[in-house]
This record gives structure tokens, C-alpha cells and sequence, in this order.
């Protein structure tokens, strides 16, 4: 609301978080003629591990952790200033700012309480008036430095980090707030090229603090930069180019800034383009019958890659928990989530239904999610073909599947098929969503507000947008 006043010459963006990142860099690019700079907050230190943390979730869904020893957890994982520390989509904004150039290099994951915290941040202010330590530049509009090789850069950043599939849909969403038309098929086309070359949780045990001190964003942007896998020839709010966001930042004894190249020393974390966790990035485009979707293979069992089991149709999370604590789901199964796309009810997180997944995994059952929803970007070890489209209030082809109907998702071969014979299938007529259902999710928190954006929601490989 500032901005259209027309009153400021250049502007800060501050923000870490999932959705937040997205937003204000699509207002920001609404505002195209202003230079900007982005300012993160950086991680919290490390607490309670990650995969401790998922450990005791997993105990309560399980009903083994009551209440109050899932707030300890949760307390003892989440417990000072800063991003948690797993790489979800918070920590990817972060990753895909320093592969655009819109931070100062190296500041992604620098702690709150960390001196060059502050320093990197005055740095940043510096910056956007055209004062940048050492080498005084103005800092190009925001719309001229998101081209598209800029937005390739960040989609070749996500995929060789193993981030948050929900950038699947917001950075299709930034895009389109650039000018520019990207979809599932381009993401699936660099998956294919660009290596992976992170383990940071939940790819891997590492938090995003030991990512850091494996090398980091800079390590992997050299890389990527000496492999060829990302356009050197980018504006960015330095005048160096891109080339400068391969360096780590230090002070030197006069208090200056300096950044030295950054180098994996824990091949465990990092690892060369040469010398690839994987070969390729970790996300697949699945199409067939059901839909087109995505699912994301970095940190699944290669022995997971390809599901097929009957059905479990779910119209909520709620329902799906409420059949595992029942004893419902000891079985091989696939379980569809459907009603939990843009139109249905804005397209939460069901970041509930990776615990009581997990635990069935764990006792050796073949489990697979297929929802139109979205998981959240800690989801992991269960495969899961997710954000389907077209969705199901949408009249997409999940309104059609029933309980016992055999579902596949094949990750090798990048395909999501019931096996319906097909005369039946075309023949089967489409499920509603139920008035109470539909009543719940558009009430409450708010959501009455959103009515007229859910009813004009475009799918989600167009970003879900509503007004781009």
C-alpha cells in the first residue's frame, strides 16, 4: 500500500518464511521500477535434531507421546529467534533469493545472534542506496533483474538442493508476476540435468546450520555456475554479478566486509557437480489418469519410488487421522486426500499426515499419498504425488476414485493411473464435495473473506493465482 504512493525511491524486503517470501517478491515486482533488496532473518541455532523431532511426532500420532511431550519436543526443536532449521520452504526462499542475486551474497543463513547478522543487514540498506561496500553500484529496478534467466536460476537452486515442492506453485506465481510463463514441465526438464548436491533434512540428517558450514548457497552456486547448470549473465544488487553469490562472507580487522569462495569441507552435506548425491534433481512430473502432479523423490527409499496398492478416499487430513488411530490402515494402501486444492479451501498444508504415514512405512506396509493439496516442504520418506490437477472441485478425475480402486504412482516411469477399466472410468460419475464440508472450509479464521479469490483460483501448475 506504501509503494503506490509513488513516495519512495528503493526498498528493503523483509521476510523468511513460506508464504511470505513469495508474496513480497510478487509485490515487489509489481512495483518493477524500484531498485530492492531482501533481508532474511536467518536460522535459529540448532536444537532438538530434526529427525528426533519427526521421532516423537511419529510417537504421538502413534498415541505413545502425550500432549505435553510433544510441546517439550516441539519446544526444545523451535526454541529461539530465527528460521527453523530444516530445509523446508523457508529456508528454500532463501536458497532461490541468493541464486536470483536479490540478497547481499552469504546472508541466507547467518544466525540472528550472530555479529555479521547486523553487519550483512546495514549492508543490505548500503546496497539498495547504491553504497555497497567496496564497490559503489546503482542497484538495477527489480524488473529488470527477474528475466528469465534469472527465474531458471532459482528453479536450477531449488532442484539442486532437494527444496520445498511448494515452489512448484509459488515460484510459477512469481514468474507470472515477471511476465513470464513457467510450468511443470520446464521443472521436470532441469530435474533431469541438474544434479543433486545437498543432504540438509529432510534429504538428508544435516540442518541447514551444517549446511552452512558445508559450504552453503555460495558452494552450490559455484558449482552450478562451473557446470554450466546456471546463467552467469544476470542482473543482480551487486555489481560483480552473480558470481559473487559463490562466496562466503567474513569481516576482515578493519570491520570490512570481504567474501572468500565457498568450499564443501563435509561431503556428507555438499558434495561437486562432479560428484553428485544424485545425478539428477529429485522432483518428477507424474501424469495419467488421475492428473497431472509432482512428487519428490530426493528423500524417498529408492525401494518407494513406485506404489501401487487400493485406495483410501479421504475428504479431509481430519479423516485420514482418525483412520489411522483407528487401526484402519494396517495395510498396503494409497491414501487420497481430495477437496484440498486452490478452489476447494485455499490449499492448506497437510503437514499432519506425515507422522501417521511414516508410522505405517515404518511397519513395512506399501503407503503412498495422492491429494490435490499440498504437503508441507518438510514432507519426506513417503511418497507422495501431490497438488493434482485439475483438483477435485474443480471436477478433476480424484472426484472419481473410490475405496478399493487400484492406484499406481510410478516415480521411474513418471506416471499416476487408477486401474479402472477405461470405459468404466469414463463412464464414472464425479463425487461433490458435501454442503457440511463445504461449509467448514469457507468459515472461520477468516476464510469468508477469500470466497470470490477460491471461486477464480487458477490450477496449480498456473500458481493458484487469482489475480496475475
Amino acid at each position: 500500500v506504501a509503494l503506490t504512493h509513488d513516495m519512495f525511491d528503493a526498498a528493503l524486503m523483509l521476510g523468511v518464511c513460506d508464504k511470505i517470501v513469495p508474496g513480497l517478491l510478487i509485490g515487489a515486482l509489481h512495483f518493477g521500477h524500484l531498485p530492492m533488496v531482501f533481508v532474511p532473518a536467518g536460522p535459529m541455532p540448532s536444537g532438538l535434531s530434526n529427525s528426533a523431532k519427526s521421532k516423537v511426532r511419529e510417537q504421538a500420532a502413534q498415541g505413545l507421546v502425550g500432549r505435553q511431550g510433544l510441546l517439550d519436543a516441539e519446544m526444545a526443536a523451535y526454541h529461539g529467534e530465527g528460521t527453523c532449521t530444516f530445509y523446508g520452504t523457508a529456508n528454500s526462499n532463501q536458497m532461490l533469493l541468493e541464486a536470483m542475486g536479490l540478497h547481499v551474497p552469504g546472508t541466507a543463513f547467518i544466525q540472528p545472534g550472530d555479529a555479521m547478522r547486523e553487519t550483512l543487514t546495514r549492508e543490505a540498506v548500503r546496497t539498495v542506496l547504491g553504497k555497497a561496500s567496496g564497490q559503489p553500484y546503482a542497484v538495477p529496478p527489480i524488473g529488470e533483474m527477474v528475466d528469465e534467466r534469472c527465474i531458471v536460476n532459482a528453479m536450477a537452486a531449488l532442484l539442486a538442493t532437494g527444496g520445498s515442492t511448494n515452489h512448484l506453485i509459488h515460484w510459477v506465481a512469481v514468474a507470472r508476476a515477471a511476465g513470464i510463463l513457467i510450468d511443470w514441465d520446464d521443472f521436470s526438464q532441469l530435474s533431469d540435468v541438474v544434479p543433486l548436491l545437498t543432504r540438509v533434512y529432510p534429504n538428508g540428517s544435516a540442518d541447514v546450520n551444517e549446511f552452512q558450514s558445508a559450504g552453503g548457497p555460495g558452494f552450490v552456486i559455484g558449482e552450478l555456475l562451473g557446470a554450466g547448470l546456471m546463467h552467469a549473465d544476470v542482473g543482480t544488487v551487486r555489481a560483480g554479478g552473480i558470481a559473487e553469490w559463490s562466496g562466503v562472507p567474513s569481516m576482515g580487522a578493519d570491520g570490512a566486509l570481504h567474501w572468500q569462495r565457498a568450499v564443501s569441507n563435509n561431503d556428507t552435506v555438499t558434495r561437486p557437480a562432479a560428484k553428485p548425491f544424485s545425478p539428477t534433481g529429485g522432483l518428477k512430473l507424474l501424469q495419467g489418469n488421475l492428473g497431472r502432479s509432482v512428487v519428490k523423490v530426493s528423500s524417498v527409499p529408492d525401494d518407494r519410488h513406485v506404489i501401487e496398492a487400493p485406495a483410501r478416499v479421504f475428504d479431509s487430513q481430519g479423516a485420514l487421522q482418525k483412520a489411522f488411530a483407528a487401526g484402519e490402515l494396517e495395510r498396503d494402501v494409497v491414501c487420497v486426500v481430495r477437496w484440498q486444492g486452490p478452489q476447494a479451501n485455499g490449499m492448506p498444508e497437510l503437514h499432519k499426515l506425515t507422522p501417521p504415514l511414516s508410522v505405517l512405512q515404518g511397519k513395512g506396509f506399501k503407503v503412498a499419498l495422492v491429494t490435490d493439496g499440498r504437503m508441507s516442504g518438510a514432507s519426506g520418506k513417503v511418497p507422495a504425488a501431490i497438488h493434482v490437477s485439475p483438483e477435485a472441485a474443480a471436477g478433476g478425475p480424484l472426484a472419481k476414485v473410490r475405496d478399493g480402486d487400484l492406484v499406481r504412482l510410478d516415480a521411474v516411469a513418471g506416471t499416476l493411473t487408477v486401474r479402472v477399466p477405461e470405459d468404466e472410468w469414463a463412464a464414472r460419475p464425479l463425487a461433490t464435495m458435501s454442503e457440511a464440508q463445504r461449509t467448514e472450509d469457507g468459515h472461520g479464521l477468516g476464510r469468508e473473506l477469500f470466497a470470490g479469490m477460491r471461486r477464480n483460483a487458477l490450477v496449480a501448475e498456473e500458481g493458484a493465482c487469482t489475480w496475475l
